[in-house]
């Protein structure tokens, strides 16, 4: 059987990233090693002011996005390529090395800025290795052909999450 490669879009604030933490979770109390990284928002003051990210593996954590002045940009952010490349593309490289899972958090045009990141993502896809993917929902047409795309909406989040985990643990038989 073909391994697994599940992308998930939606709306922003959906609870995608929410979701690759519950998978990434759940799966790590069966002693499965799971890869790759989560990005997650930075608020102050109530408003959204940037992204870190962090690998899952080392715990190591940068800033991949801040609003500012400077390049690349992406909307109002500044995309920090050297913690993208840093800490997200050789998440990545680790994970296809020897993980048991891979998650990308996410697939958009902040990470789409690094060349490193494009490559790191098409190893991944191509992999014989399990992957969950969150993808903004302007990419996410490139990707339903490699796996199963999920729309997800807080109406149906919850039984995604159990279906994915479902499905993950039928592959990766822990």
């Amino acid at each position: 059987m073909n391994l697994m490669k599940i992308f998930i879009t939606g709306l922003p604030g959906v609870g995608k990233t929410t979701l690759a933490l519950k998978v990434t979770e759940e799966l790590k109390t069966y002693n499965l090693k799971i890869g790759g990284f989560i990005t997650q928002e930075v608020r102050e003051k109530g408003r959204r002011v940037g992204f870190k990210i962090k690998a899952l593996d080392t715990g190591e954590e940068g800033i991949l996005a801040w609003v500012g002045e400077g390049y690349p940009r992406v909307g109002k952010y500044v995309v920090n390529l050297e913690d993208l490349n840093r800490i997200g593309v050789l998440a990545i490289i680790r994970a296809l090395e020897d993980a048991d899972l891979i998650i990308i958090d996410e697939i958009g045009a902040m990470e789409y800025k690094s060349r490193e990141f494009a490559e790191a993502v098409e190893k991944a896809v191509k992999s014989e290795k399990p992957l969950l993917a969150t993808v903004h929902r302007n990419y996410a047409k490139r990707f339903k052909d490699y796996g199963k795309l999920y729309v997800l909406t807080p109406e149906n989040r919850e039984y995604i999450r159990q279906e994915i985990i479902h499905n993950l643990k039928a592959i990766l038989k822990p």
